[in-house]
């Protein structure tokens, strides 16, 4: 195994990491709401495509 550590050291950690990224990329969605004005930017660009 990579770094010397046994398999079920290294599937809790491969766990902890998964979970917390998705746990953050939850709260960046959220708390910034990057999703909210998606549409207004897809009018935009097929009015300039036109």
């Amino acid at each position: 195994m990579p770094a010397g550590v046994n398999w079920n050291q290294y599937l809790k950690f491969m766990t902890a990491a998964l979970l917390s990224m998705f746990a953050g990329s939850q709260l960046v969605h959220m708390y910034y709401r990057p999703l909210d004005d998606l549409e207004k930017y897809i009018d935009e660009a097929k009015k300039r495509a036109s």
